[in-house]
């Protein structure tokens, strides 16, 4: 059964771009948008974790919103982060990201606190139960150490609102029952495995590269989509020092020193996390570079 893509097929968190004295630049984010959705976007999830959603305030995620809203609305999906591991703070911000115009929530596993499934189930229900908008899934057990199970998908899959999963589990057995057992749309949220998760019923991707190589992870899923597989194979594997090289330390902080060396939106990070050293930016270059990434291949 062909499950249909709500959000679009090739979505990048985006990065929040930081001044230099560490402030929003909301006109950074806009130009950013705007140069993400002409190479190979058809959707921006805005506030996720590379969006250091976690360091910014929520007056600081309505306007960056907003601003990326206006900028893209009109030609790309829109999702806003709203999950955090307080649900009358998620919810909060849910209704926040609905009054600002956003097509869709992402939801984050609650981090920290280790609820139990009967809580996860309860939380997702009162995002999904706060607005209008469709929910996207944040299934990410490595940074919220609580996996959400095959069986508590399935129970919130009943519910009308929630559509989707972004999938960074990494486990391909679990996510091929959760889909065999419900209509949700899986969304890959690990880069590697995005073309693992498209050859067992994935619909796209939610992507740390795609900064970087939107086009490349654009084509990659028309080619496995359109039954070009050895196509869809032959650009994840020329794509794989991109994967390896984002992310030998904290995705965040090498995204931003690879858009800063193009001369894109991005500025610093804030505390805690911290810039790339020049050594990890000459690794960093030689990885993108092996991949011919355009401005590395010097």
């Amino acid at each position: 059964m062909s499950i249909a893509a709500p959000f679009g097929t090739m979505l990048t968190a985006m990065v929040t771009p930081f001044t230099d004295d560490g402030d929003v630049d909301y006109d950074g984010a806009a130009r950013l948008a705007s140069h993400l959705v002409d190479h190979g976007h058809d959707g921006l999830v805005i506030n996720g974790t590379t969006g250091e959603s976690a360091t910014t305030s929520d007056a600081e995620k309505v306007q960056l919103l907003s601003v990326v809203i206006e900028a893209v609305g009109d030609r790309a999906v829109v999702v806003a982060g709203a999950g955090t591991n307080d649900t009358r703070h998620s919810v909060h911000l849910a209704a926040q990201a609905a009054a600002a115009g956003a097509d869709g929530l992402l939801a984050v596993t609650p981090y920290y606190n280790k609820p139990p499934q009967e809580g996860l189930i309860r939380h997702f229900t009162a995002i999904a139960d706060s607005t209008d908008l469709p929910v996207l899934l944040y299934d990410i057990p490595s940074r919220s150490v609580i996996p959400i199970e095959v069986e508590t998908l399935v129970r919130l899959a009943e519910h009308p609102r929630i559509v989707a999963v972004k999938d960074a589990k990494g486990d391909l057995g679990a996510a091929t029952w959760a889909m065999r057992r419900t209509n949700l749309a899986w969304y890959s949220g690990d880069d590697v495995n995005n073309l693992a998760l498209l050859s067992i019923g994935g619909v796209g991707f939610v992507s740390v590269v795609g900064h970087l190589v939107g086009p490349e992870l654009a084509a990659m899923a028309a080619a496995y989509k359109s039954g070009e597989v050895a196509r869809a194979t032959a650009i994840h594997q020329q794509l794989m020092p991109v994967f390896t090289g984002i992310f030998r330390t904290q995705g965040v902080i090498l995204t931003k020193a690879a858009l800063n060396q193009l001369g894109l939106p991005a500025g610093p990070v804030r505390l805690p996390l911290v810039d790339a050293t020049p050594e990890q930016v000459i690794q960093l270059r030689a990885d993108l570079g092996a991949a011919g990434v355009t401005g590395f291949n010097a």
